[in-house]
């Protein structure tokens, strides 16, 4: 268990030095735990993964497919977990050749323009409308909303700019004008928070990469504020390993981190209900509803790809068969009768 314990934290402290998230991090270190364990219960002791190879690797992902009947997604994350141990931690090469998950052929979920804006109206006013505004209005992913800092939002010339989004990307978005007041009132509040965490002897936000160290007093700045801050203040949210030394100063910050997604999720959930759709529509409807809205309006799929942050303009390409101009848009047969 030392050695199982050791490993986690090499893997953890990689993770971070590639600037992955907390949330990679996490899924990484569960799918490697859960890869020891699987053959921990058929020896009866743990194994270092030095002592498993291509055969175990490739047992474990079809067990996953075959037996547990993962979807693909899941399977393929970890997989990328167990890629990453493998060549990135231990330096060791794999052969794969697993069973692979079938991947699903689903289309996004889009709503019409009078389910948004009933979508929209069912949100209590405040942040959480603002919020879902962000989504639809701009195309904003939900952590992508969640981890809006002040010094991101552009009034004056209605830019949002997305940092680090998916892939480590920074990106462009339109800032929408029906929201420009809302904003404005709700980076006031923030700073007026601020300003009593400040008082409190907290007033720190988690700050990427090492800024925090090259700029020590940046996170006390309101600047780098979140947009839509948590109600509690709390420390660090990354584990720490038991060995890992303090860090001094940074130990002790008390911390003011942005509005936790399920929260977000939970309130869109409600508006959904009770806006009466029967369609399963969440936060990430929102932004298929943007780009779909988009196209439909005569905007080129180039244009919508830099929007959304797509690596690939074939990921955009998804939205055209859902728009009224792709096949959707055609007319039945039955309605010429």
């Amino acid at each position: 268990m030392a050695s199982h314990s050791r490993l986690l934290a090499d893997v953890r402290n990689l993770l971070r030095v590639r600037h992955m998230s907390i949330r990679t991090e996490e899924a990484y270190v569960r799918w490697i735990t859960e890869f020891l364990r699987f053959f921990k219960e058929q020896t009866g002791q743990w194994r270092h993964p030095r002592t498993l190879g291509t055969a175990e690797v490739n047992e474990f992902l079809t067990y996953l497919a075959v037996k547990r009947q993962v979807a693909s997604s899941t399977q393929n994350q970890a997989l990328s977990a167990l890629v990453f141990l493998y060549r990135e931690v231990l330096r060791l090469e794999i052969q794969l050749d697993a069973v692979r998950a079938k991947p699903p052929e689903r289309l996004p979920v889009v709503l019409s323009v009078d389910e948004v804006r009933r979508v929209l109206n069912a949100v209590p006013e405040g942040s959480g409308r603002l919020m879902t505004g962000l989504m639809y209005g701009a195309g904003l992913r939900l952590m992508e909303v969640c981890r809006l800092r002040v010094k991101d939002l552009d009034f004056e010339r209605f830019q949002i700019i997305v940092r680090d989004g998916k892939g480590e990307k920074d990106r462009a978005v339109p800032f929408p004008r029906k929201l420009v007041a809302g904003l404005r009132k709700q980076v006031e509040e923030v700073r007026r928070l601020h300003r009593e965490d400040l008082q409190l002897g907290a007033g720190w936000v988690w700050l990427p990469y090492a800024l925090a160290a090259k700029y020590p007093n940046a996170g006390k700045s309101w600047n780098w504020q979140y947009v839509f801050p948590a109600q509690n203040l709390s420390r660090e949210p990354r584990p720490r390993e038991a060995d890992e030394a303090a860090s001094g100063e940074e130990e002790l910050q008390l911390r003011r981190h942005h509005i936790h997604e399920n929260s977000v999720q939970k309130m869109v959930a409600a508006a959904v209900k009770k806006a009466g759709l029967s369609k399963p529509a969440s936060s990430h409807t929102l932004r298929h509803s943007f780009a779909t809205h988009l196209l439909e309006s005569g905007q080129d799929i180039r244009t919508i790809q830099e929007l959304l942050g797509h690596a690939d303009v074939s990921t955009t390409m998804i939205y055209t068969h859902v728009s009224k101009l792709g096949a959707t848009g055609v007319l039945s047969p039955l309605d010429r009768l």
